[in-house]
């Protein structure tokens, strides 16, 4: 018997590929290649070489990588991923060039100068997995780097994809703090934290208007916003958060890079057409590791029953994914806090206002909430964001006597929860007025309470991170808030004030500098980030940037006043505020 002997060898394998290729040739084709030209020569290529890296070849959107080494790998994918991104800053965010990654170690055939088997093929298919900028890499890739690459591994499960006969056990490399933190500067027990228990993950697309008046985008909107709401008090499910999936509307990106973007693995999307006393609503669970229908359907109804459609949309989602309830569960999504159609129209035009989080979009939503209270008056949910929109008065300084809108939102805050406790809304509504009521103590119980019964409430983990943070715990609020941004990937830019305010509270003023400039990168107006990246630059040495960055704060607020933020924000350590004021005296400033 004669023949060839096949050549084997074991590698370390890097598959990557281009996000949203065709969408980017598509907007600019020559401009597109010159890029990605330009990003071979001086961020892959070194980066390879550096490494002892080999390119296979190279695949329209992808590329084909060898090393002997799974650390070499890794460590030049994470060198890659984070070049990328800084050589692409600039670009705008719909035109960033991002690559996922895949790596695996595993036994390949030798073809010339080609790689062939199932070595080659898992790493191809568990970079189809991974998001954008992210690198998921196999269980024989983790066995060896784990605890010689600076960054956490978390296990994201066993996936069946596309001609692998057995499911693949996925890796994800995370940095162990929020973005903006590396891994090596995270705190040794962040870096040690055990991974949690993947749970099923989901984003609800805003549903699109059909019903040809733009008037009705609230109704279309809401319908979505509460399914979400339901949705978010499964402990089963982690659910992104409306700001998020919101960010999409109307957007041509396809959904697998939507899912891919925010870290799902389903999205709904659907459609509501409202007519006269009649509602369609349509929507499809789409599963986005094989572009496939997990559940679909279609609903017409008077629009009295708008509040059934909900439950089976909720019912149907939980029963496609496979999620158990509890029967505390099982009983808070049954419960719909509005139960009038009438009602219900005026919450959500009210609710839509509120989230502005601008003077008069408060005012507009305590008006229709108080048409809510017309029609019922123990409508607690009406309440809760009455009280909201008088708190954030308060924190805004929109309010004629901030001490008055406080105290009314601390009392409907209290209202709401004695008409209903099994309200997330209630619960933290109430942990921002007991917050900014210098009850510390009690504000941390309202937000857990909050968490308990929605645990993908993103706005409870980033206001559990604040309290955290003004209690003197900014290593535990590093953590929430790290929780925060998977549950809302598209976090506002306040989100960044917050991490910085842990890191400074931490010492790490170099991190707080850098995410400060983050959030001014978003928001050139924003007066507390200059204020606290002049304390930031001030403990650093850094006098003349220092001085930069507080004539920038006089200038956008002339009347800005140390006194009035000691006195308004609620720190439970005084020192912790005069922290800021001893930065601020390094740079010679009389405050």
């Amino acid at each position: 018997m004669t023949g060839e002997r096949v050549q084997r060898r074991l590698a370390a394998i890097l598959a990557a590929d281009v996000v949203g290729y065709s969408r980017l040739m598509e907007a600019d084709e020559a401009g597109t290649l010159a890029r990605l030209k330009a990003l071979r020569h001086d961020v892959i290529n070194p980066a390879i070489a550096r490494h002892s890296g080999r390119m296979v070849k190279l695949m329209g959107d992808g590329a084909l990588l060898e090393f002997s080494s799974a650390v070499e790998a890794v460590t030049c994918a994470m060198e890659i991923q984070k070049l990328v991104a800084e050589h692409d800053r600039d670009a705008p965010a719909g035109a960033r060039i991002r690559f996922r990654i895949g790596i695996n170690v595993g036994d390949v055939i030798v073809d010339g100068d080609d790689l062939y088997g199932d070595g080659v093929n898992v790493a191809a298919r568990l970079e189809t997995l991974a998001q954008p900028g992210g690198i998921y890499i196999s269980r024989s890739a983790a066995d060896q780097v784990r605890d010689k690459i600076p960054v956490g591994i978390e296990s994201r499960g066993s996936q069946s994809v596309k001609n692998i006969a057995r499911p693949i056990e996925v890796f994800c490399l995370v940095n162990d703090g929020p973005p903006g933190n590396t891994a090596a500067s995270a705190t040794p027990a962040a870096r040690h934290r055990p991974p949690t228990r993947e749970k099923t993950s989901i984003a609800v697309l805003a549903f699109n208007n059909m019903s040809g008046d733009a008037d009705q985008e609230y109704f279309s909107d809401g319908i979505s916003e509460d399914i979400i709401t339901d949705l978010a008090k499964l402990s089963e499910l982690h659910v992104i958060a409306r700001n998020s999936s919101f960010a999409y509307k109307n957007s041509p990106v396809p959904l697998r890079d939507v899912a891919a973007a925010l870290g799902v693995r389903y999205v709904l999307e659907g459609s509501v057409r409202k007519a006269g006393n009649r509602v369609r609503v349509t929507a499809q669970l789409i599963d986005a590791t094989t572009g496939g229908h997990a559940w679909a359907e279609r609903f017409d109804r008077e629009l009295t029953d708008v509040f059934a459609v909900q439950d089976e949309l909720t019912q149907h989602i939980v029963s496609a994914l496979k999620v158990r309830l509890t029967r505390s569960e099982m009983d808070r999504i049954a419960d719909k806090p509005v139960a009038d159609v009438t009602a219900h129209e005026c919450f959500l035009r009210g609710r839509e206002q509120v989230w502005l989080h601008t003077r008069a979009g408060n005012a507009e939503a305590r008006a229709h909430m108080a048409e809510v209270l017309k029609i019922d008056p123990n409508c607690a949910v009406a309440y809760a964001y009455i009280s909201f929109a008088h708190v954030n008065d308060y924190i805004n300084g929109w309010a004629a006597d901030p001490e008055e809108a406080l105290r009314t939102g601390l009392e409907l805050a209290r209202r709401a929860i004695a008409l209903d406790d099994q309200l997330p809304e209630g619960h933290f509504v109430l942990g921002i007025a007991l917050l900014w009521s210098r009850q510390p103590d009690e504000a941390l119980e309202s937000v857990s309470r909050c968490i308990a019964l929605a645990p993908s409430s993103a706005e409870g983990h980033m206001l559990k991170a604040h309290i955290e943070m003004f209690n003197g715990n900014p290593a535990k609020s590093i953590e929430t808030l790290d929780t925060y941004m998977k549950l809302d990937p598209v976090y506002p830019e306040i989100a960044l004030q917050f991490l910085a305010e842990a890191q400074f509270l931490l010492r790490r003023f170099d991190l707080a500098a850098e995410t400060l400039r983050k959030r001014l990168a978003r928001n050139p107006e924003a007066t507390t980030a200059y204020a606290l990246l002049a304390s930031s630059l001030g403990h650093l040495g850094q006098i003349d940037a220092g001085r930069d960055a507080w004539a920038r704060v006089l200038r956008l607020e002339p009347d800005f006043s140390v006194e009035c933020r000691r006195k308004l924000l609620p720190f439970r350590n005084p020192a912790d505020f005069e922290l800021r004021v001893e930065g601020l005296r390094h740079l010679g400033l009389a405050v």
